[in-house]
């Protein structure tokens, strides 16, 4: 898993490449880097790197239809498979890997990526996809890499009971020493399914024999010797059986089955007070476990086979009991699911939880009378993967009732868009009536035509501040009255005219040496008020435009909302009906499993009672006669839990499946 995550960031960090051919200098598992062209597409990873996986999806798939991303197609591509392998979509995945994993993205990266999607497949349980996606790959890919390919190639081909081409493969391969030891646990298990035990005994004792370094190999020590163990057992050769299964140790997850296979081993070869020792220590375990439940049987069988039937018959009479006991509860249980609560009370633990799609996994049971007998189940994969496929359809269906929610906003956005555009358009028509961008542009060419003649009049006073111009009207008003005063000294009055004259000249000089720089900035104005105008202009147009458009607008976004809403509907029906079937897929593999059990156990209970009864017939009957010479004695009575016909456990003569593979 880790391993995938790491995947989905290298396919991210593709998400921000091109497909292009790469430079000779760069990484050759790597992409070269590109800039984000379009920002609807820096939009998507902004969603993605910040959580949300489903928001980055749903944004990008909606960018792909409308056409946004022109500039970053094929990365938003690559990004979109990455999602959808996240998310648990494998078939959709599937389909953009293999559309983009082409010639153009460098093998290195390509060969990872069509490794990953092979895991996937094989988690999913879709086999022949996985032997097929690791077909694609072109070559060998890194060391490590390398031996888990071969490890998951083996696993595929033994799920499709094809033991001949796995063993052939695991025969001539060399690869590091953990996975070497995966390796030869695979050749073994292979070579059992064959009836090749001769053969698969120094391949499974060599994995069962080794260092172990690490809780994980020792558990894969331990499988190796349970499984050789069971196969002995079955080859009816108990000696072998119990050489291998002394070697499992008394706390790993196989010390149960391993502990039920060493008493019968004993019990085979006829050591019964030996076989109570194993069988004794099992019977003090959980009674949940298979193996503990047959112990039930297997330790007053033993008592009896050693004559001692006062203990037999009290062991008998405690499993009785412990069976019903456990059936009682097994039927709350099946009540339980039966009443639509299983699913509800499995996830009502992990509601707080952001994490979807393939990931995800569910670590902690809710304390619920089913829960006890959920441990087996849950740790089979098709039950988690329909748990999972459940919960997101779940989430899906509180996103499309989010969505759904959204239409009506929508919808009331467009009635309060309607109400807005009818209280706006009588001012809006009473605007547009008064033509004001014509009144403006006539206003503008006046402006422009007075500021011409002033310019072409050296009309210097025209142009300055208002104080200078009130200056210039007194001094013009002066000038106007001393040519026409009478009856005044001419001497006096000349030197008024002079005066005049000379406050006329200096302003008009002042205004002169001016003029220039203020007719500039006038026409400097006057441009600025020419692109305020042609702004007004185009907004005029826009309004116009608008007049007539935003009704037709408004009913197209009513159809497409309406649309939506139909749309949604739909899927909120397929997806309850889908959510349907599958939560009644699950109660029905917990309600199967548990009848199982129950099954079982009813099965260990008739078989406890009649031995029961068998000890109680012949602690009343009298004593027989002594034979006559030469007279065999009577055989002792066939017992239900007897070696050769002990209730069968769970535990596999040989596991098919290897365990989790190395970290």
């Amino acid at each position: 898993m880790r391993r995938l995550e790491a995947l989905i960031l290298l396919l991210l960090s593709g998400a921000l490449a091109s497909s292009a051919a790469w430079s000779a200098h760069r990484a050759p598992e790597s992409l070269p880097k590109q800039r984000v062209q379009d920002l609807h597409y820096g939009d998507v990873l902004f969603r993605f790197y910040s959580g949300d996986t489903w928001g980055a999806l749903t944004s990008l798939e909606a960018y792909e239809h409308w056409q946004r991303m022109p500039h970053n197609e094929q990365d938003a591509q690559l990004l979109a498979g990455s999602l959808y392998l996240t998310l648990g979509m494998h078939n959709e995945a599937g389909r953009r890997f293999a559309g983009l994993l082409t010639d153009k993205v460098p093998v290195p990266l390509r060969n990872r990526a069509w490794f990953y999607l092979a895991k996937v497949w094989y988690a999913r349980g879709y086999f022949d996809r996985s032997e097929q996606s690791l077909g694609n790959i072109s070559g060998e890919l890194a060391p490590d890499l390398e031996a888990e390919r071969q490890h998951l190639l083996v696993n595929v081909l033994m799920r499709q009971q094809r033991f001949d081409e796995a063993a052939t493969r695991l025969a001539h391969w060399q690869g590091p020493p953990d996975w070497m030891a995966y390796a030869r646990f695979n050749l073994g298990v292979a070579l059992v399914r064959q009836n090749r035990l001769a053969e698969a005994d120094p391949v499974l004792t060599m994995v069962g024999t080794m260092d172990a370094a690490g809780s994980e190999m020792a558990s894969l020590r331990d499988k190796a010797n349970l499984a050789l163990g069971y196969a002995w057992l079955q080859a009816n050769n108990p000696a072998a059986a119990r050489t291998a299964l002394e070697r499992v140790r008394l706390s790993g997850p196989y010390s149960t089955r391993a502990l039920l296979g060493m008493g019968w081993a004993e019990a085979a070869l006829g050591q019964y007070r030996e076989a109570l020792a194993p069988w004794t220590e099992l019977h003090s375990r959980n009674l949940l476990d298979a193996a503990v439940q047959e112990s039930y049987l297997a330790v007053p069988y033993a008592y009896g086979k050693l004559n001692a039937n006062a203990q037999a018959a009290e062991f008998y009479e405690s499993a009785i009991k412990s069976f019903d006991s456990e059936a009682q509860q097994i039927d709350t249980a099946v009540a339980r699911i039966g009443e639509g609560h299983m699913t509800d009370d499995l996830l009502g633990t992990d509601s707080q939880s952001d994490q979807q799609g393939w990931f995800w996994q569910l670590k902690q049971l809710p304390d619920a009378p089913q829960s006890r007998y959920l441990y087996s189940l849950l740790a089979d994969n098709d039950f988690q993967e329909g748990l999972k496929n459940y919960r997101d359809l779940s989430y899906m269906g509180g996103t499309l009732k989010g969505w759904d929610e959204s239409m009506d906003a929508f919808r009331a956005m467009i009635d309060t868009r309607e109400r807005a555009h009818a209280e706006r358009l009588p001012r809006a028509d009473a605007l547009l009536a008064t033509d004001a961008p014509a009144r403006l542009l006539a206003a503008r060419a006046a402006v422009d035509s007075r500021l011409t003649a002033i310019e072409t009049g050296a009309d210097v006073a025209a142009l300055g501040s208002p104080e200078e111009r009130a200056q210039w009207a007194k001094v013009r008003a002066l000038e106007a009255a001393l040519a026409d005063a009478s009856g005044m000294d001419a001497g006096e009055l000349q030197t008024d005219r002079d005066k005049v004259r000379l406050m006329k000249g200096a302003l008009y000089w002042r205004l002169d040496a001016q003029f220039k720089e203020r007719s500039y900035a006038e026409r400097r104005e006057l441009r600025a008020l020419d692109a305020l105008l042609n702004e007004a202009q185009n907004r005029w147009v826009r309004v116009q435009r608008a007049r007539s458009s935003v009704p037709s607008n408004t009913g197209e976004f009513e159809a497409r909302i309406a649309a939506l809403e139909q749309r949604i509907a739909q899927l909120k029906d397929r997806l309850a009906q889908s959510a349907q079937m599958q939560n009644q897929y699950l109660e029905q593999l917990a309600s199967t499993a548990l009848l199982e059990q129950k099954d079982r156990l009813a099965a260990y209970e008739v078989q406890a009672r009649f031995a029961l009864a068998d000890i109680y017939d012949r602690a009343s009957a009298p004593p027989p006669a002594a034979p006559a010479r030469g007279a065999s004695a009577p055989a002792a009575p066939a017992s239900s839990a007897a070696p050769d016909a002990a209730p069968a456990s769970d535990a596999p003569p040989a596991p098919t499946d290897t365990g989790a593979a190395p970290q």
